[in-house]
């Protein structure tokens, strides 16, 4: 069984849980404290040498980096959270790399102001902002076009985005997203996926 190091309020775990909710697949939770400093302290550096979460050991086979575990347990549970198409994949590949340059760090400003109380500076959050602006447009003019951001279909892209949606939407960072009807209609369509409402203790 595998076995996931991380906790159930950090972003990047929730990835994973959503995607081992989505393919179900059997684990084992380990909390990792990180309000403690649990994630940079042994025995967590033996797996994570970044002193992140979360990290996950599967028989044996230990890997970090929630996006790529995500792609990892996806492909080995044979689902369509990642596409066969050789196009579809890259598509969502691509999605994948903007949610991690374009979206991620500037989300985090607000969510690490409003959530985890952690002040950030009126300069970074004006700049969070407005690369956010420009993300949110962009967002918006893809699901304009396909009902999920990589296509037709729910992949690992979305859930790359959604955790930080969850907590942005409960900061000042909603009145960015909220403008933009089809982002609007995507998220709420994705918040709503049972196995998400699971993962958020929602359901």
């Amino acid at each position: 069984m595998i076995k996931l190091y991380g906790h159930p309020m950090s972003t990047c775990t929730r990835k994973v849980l959503m995607t081992l909710a989505e393919t179900n697949t059997p684990y084992e939770m380990h909390v990792v404290d990180f309000a403690t400093g649990a994630h940079k302290k042994e025995p967590h550096l033996s797996r994570q040498p970044f002193g992140r979460i979360p990290a996950i050991d599967d028989d044996g086979f230990e890997m970090y980096e929630s996006r790529a575990i995500s792609r990892y347990l996806a492909e080995k549970a044979k689902s369509p959270l990642v596409p066969s198409d050789l196009r579809a994949r890259a598509t969502m590949e691509q999605w994948i790399s903007i949610e991690t340059s374009e979206l991620y760090a500037h989300a985090m400003k607000f969510i690490y102001e409003h959530v985890f109380k952690r002040p950030q500076g009126a300069e970074a959050l004006e700049n969070a902002r407005k690369a956010l602006e420009t993300t949110a447009r962009v967002m918006n003019a893809q699901l304009a076009k396909t009902p999920f951001i990589a296509g037709e279909s729910f992949t690992i892209a979305d859930i790359a985005f959604m955790p930080y949606f969850d907590y942005a939407m409960t900061t000042p960072a909603k009145e960015i997203f909220s403008p933009h009807a089809h982002l609007m209609s995507w998220w709420n369509k994705v918040a709503e996926r049972p196995t998400w409402r699971k993962v958020t203790g929602k359901s």
